[in-house]
């Protein structure tokens, strides 16, 4: 799953502390090149076009791993993601470029899962149609995601556990608290010209959890969305970062910061709310209906691997063209211009990496399968631990067995997942699992 990353906005959300630039110009064309250069670099290093190794996807080849041990099967990019930044102030002579550089470097289905993410104040119908043409056939209103995964979670109480990332509202005083530059009815204009355009591969996202939000105003806005939404939502809580002018201005006062429980019961509700709508839960911050899930996100969630291009992206991949057995985390350089001399002067501007160990590895695995309502399943963790199962790290006595007694997980021929209940309060789970995989 290649990830460019386009790292320009327009303006800074007062909430944002993503890897972003606001710069009076941009060299689309010197970005463009490094861009398709990089993809190329990584995804030759990737050798994803060669081979599939006989355990699997995962990446764990154990200490012993020779390449004549893999099996010379035809091996695919499964999605793309254009996030940033805003990737839709890009011209669609830039996806373009790109999409046909991951083509050259590797196979991309027809049928791939090609995203972009989209700010409703550049998504004119025209400029969807172009995309639309370049190859994207997913869009993805508001949402951002950061490349960065969580190795663990924190200990935390038990209320929802949240993840950040800019928020679509419906609200126009709410989005001129967080910045936004568009009001809410150039965001509906813009689901609706997206929805005309990528019909039943359209996602919204809601936010919650504002300062001064009401419960009242958080149920208007999820009817609102219902009215106009297509078959994706992804569901965040504001977490206040520090360093951004929103977190200034609540701790300073100017603004109320919302309850613990008023929080837990906005996303009990819209749990609610959603899956009586059709959509099913599948991931902690994910509803979808028809099956329209995001096949990237869940390739996150499942412990695929990806490659981060671009400015601060983050990636976990095998690299196979230097002989590599294990997968690595590796993060591109953050500031556009070094990243562009890097690239230039090197093929990548990969400016950390780490060979992740069989335990950092599993922990991720655990940590970001639990997300899914599905869990981590016996096949999937066995490509990760082939002599080490599920059942043998789980299902003994301890804190795992205890949280299923205590009806927050399931251990069963299916593999380990959260209940209903358990997938709200993940991250007060994790540390406990964490710490019995660790004794292991």
């Amino acid at each position: 799953t290649p990830c460019p990353q386009w790292p320009y906005c327009r303006k800074r959300c007062s909430y944002c502390n993503f890897n972003t630039y606001v710069v009076p110009a941009v060299d689309e064309a010197a970005v463009r090149s490094c861009l398709v250069r990089e993809a190329q670099t990584l995804l030759r290093l990737s050798q994803v076009h060669r081979w599939v190794h006989r355990v699997g996807s995962g990446g764990v080849l154990g200490p012993s791993c020779p390449p004549a041990a893999s099996h010379p099967l035809p091996h695919s990019v499964t999605s793309v993601f254009f996030g940033g930044g805003t990737p839709s102030l890009a011209s669609p002579g830039t996806i373009a470029a790109v999409l046909e550089a991951v083509a050259g470097a590797a196979h991309l289905p027809a049928g791939a899962e090609v995203t972009l993410e989209a700010n409703p104040s550049s998504t004119s119908a025209s400029a969807l149609d172009g995309f639309r043409a370049a190859g994207v056939n997913r869009l993805s209103i508001g949402v951002q995601v950061r490349g960065a995964l969580p190795a663990a979670a924190a200990a935390a109480p038990r209320g929802p556990i949240v993840t950040v990332l800019p928020p679509q509202s419906l609200d126009d005083a709410e989005l001129r608290m967080l910045g936004r530059e568009h009001t809410a009815a150039e965001a509906l204009k813009a689901v609706e010209a997206a929805r005309g355009l990528f019909p039943g591969r359209t996602s919204i996202d809601l936010l919650f959890g504002l300062p001064g939000q009401s419960r009242d105003a958080w149920a208007q806005g999820l009817e609102a969305t219902l009215r106009v939404c297509d078959d994706h939502i992804s569901l965040y809580q504001l977490t206040l970062e520090r360093g951004t002018a929103l977190a200034a201005q609540v701790r300073d006062g100017a603004l109320p910061a919302p309850p613990q429980d008023l929080l837990a019961d906005m996303y009990q509700t819209a749990r609610s709310v959603l899956v009586a709508a059709g959509f099913r839960h599948y991931e902690v911050s994910n509803f979808a209906r028809k099956g329209a899930l995001s096949t990237h996100n869940l390739s996150y969630w499942q412990a695929e691997q990806y490659i981060g291009v671009g400015p601060g992206a983050h990636g976990r991949f095998v690299l196979r063209a230097e002989g590599g057995c294990s997968r690595e985390a590796r993060v591109q350089t953050l500031e556009p211009v070094a990243w562009m001399r890097e690239v230039q002067s090197q093929g990548h501007g990969t400016r950390s990496r780490a060979v992740l160990s069989p335990l950092e590895q599993l922990e991720e695995l655990l940590t970001l399968g639990l997300r899914t309502d599905e869990g981590i399943t016996h096949k999937r963790w066995g490509h990760f631990s082939p002599q080490l199962s599920l059942q043998a790290v789980f299902g003994e006595p301890g804190e795992a067995r205890a949280l299923q007694q205590e009806g927050w997980l399931v251990l069963d021929n299916g593999g380990l997942r959260c209940t209903w209940a358990g997938l709200a309060v993940l991250d007060s789970l994790l540390p406990d699992l964490l710490w019995q995989l660790q004794r292991v």
